[in-house]
């Protein structure tokens, strides 16, 4: 038996499955199946169609259904898209945010007022620390570890010209610590770390420690 709170709006078309708890104030959209199990915290937006202007990349205004899968659980305050897809016994802290065409693994954590931007991949079992920002077109393996206010880009020439947008690559086992700044289009091997505070502008290879700024490698 589901448990829903006072001024929930479910809209029509909206698919709830058996055992979900559903905060105060929270807002369902149509394009959304929330599975068995799921807690959706207070103040919740599920299900936005991305908007922008005309000096916006274009969305995909057809986005398919927002599924949050069994077992997941968010905060307060969270943002989460249309046409995204959220694994099995996630956790989504209190403001974070989560765009279209999103794909998160299961028992993946992604922390308070994070950022994960669109058409982005992010692997099973991975911890995206309070305030990381995750840019656009972004790839992050299984078990990578994003510490606080990690920032990324995706576009080399900040839209001075025309550039494919290309997020950083996050290998396997990566950690990348507090206020690292990633480039765009860079790979971060299996099992490197990146040191706290690093400006990582070229490749990190795997089983390195990078560190500084430009980051270099380290002993």
């Amino acid at each position: 038996m589901s448990e829903i709170g006072t001024n929930v709006v479910i809209k029509e078309g909206a698919v709830i499955g058996k055992n979900v708890v559903i905060g105060d104030n929270t807002v369902i959209y149509e394009d959304v199946t929330v599975e068995d199990n799921v807690v959706i915290g207070a103040n919740n937006v599920i299900g936005i169609r991305p908007g922008g202007n005309s000096r916006m990349r274009k969305s995909n205004e057809n986005a398919d259904r927002l599924v949050i899968h069994s077992g997941t659980k968010t905060g307060s305050l969270v943002a989460l898209y249309a046409g995204s897809q959220i694994g099995k016994h996630c956790f989504l802290g209190d403001l974070a945010s989560v765009r279209e065409n999103v794909r998160i693994g299961n028992e993946t954590v992604i922390g308070r007022s994070a950022i994960v931007e669109l058409n982005t991949v992010i692997g099973n079992h991975c911890t995206i620390q309070t305030g990381a920002y995750v840019t656009g077109d972004t790839t992050i393996e299984d078990h990578v570890f994003l510490g606080p206010c990690v920032s990324m880009s995706n576009d080399k020439y900040m839209g001075a010209k025309p550039y494919e947008m290309q997020g950083p690559t996050i290998k396997k086992g990566a950690k990348i610590g507090n206020n690292a700044t990633l480039l765009p289009g860079i790979t971060i091997g299996e099992e490197a770390i990146v040191g706290a505070g690093a400006v990582v502008t070229k490749d990190a290879r795997a089983h390195t420690t990078v560190a500084g700024v430009p980051a270099k490698p380290i002993r």
